[in-house]
């Protein structure tokens, strides 16, 4: 199982959903990837195209306006 994070920071909406599901596509099953995003509507994206992909959600954070993804490819 593959790591991996990667900084959105300072995109806009819909970019990081956008950016995230095409990550998510070259992952295989089990590996997790680490979204952080400056954009307060990652935080209603992001779980919306996890719903529709049917990936999971492992955490969620947000600190000093950083918002944190910790998803599981399914």
């Amino acid at each position: 199982m593959a790591e991996k994070t990667v900084s959105l920071r300072g995109l806009k909406c819909p970019l990081p959903a956008l950016r995230t599901r095409k990550l998510l596509a070259g992952m295989a099953s089990g590996d997790e990837l680490t979204i952080e995003c400056t954009d307060p509507l990652a935080a209603i994206d992001i779980p919306n195209l996890l719903r529709q992909t049917g990936d999971k959600l492992e955490d969620k954070a947000q600190a000093e306006g950083v918002l944190t993804f910790k998803i599981r490819k399914k």
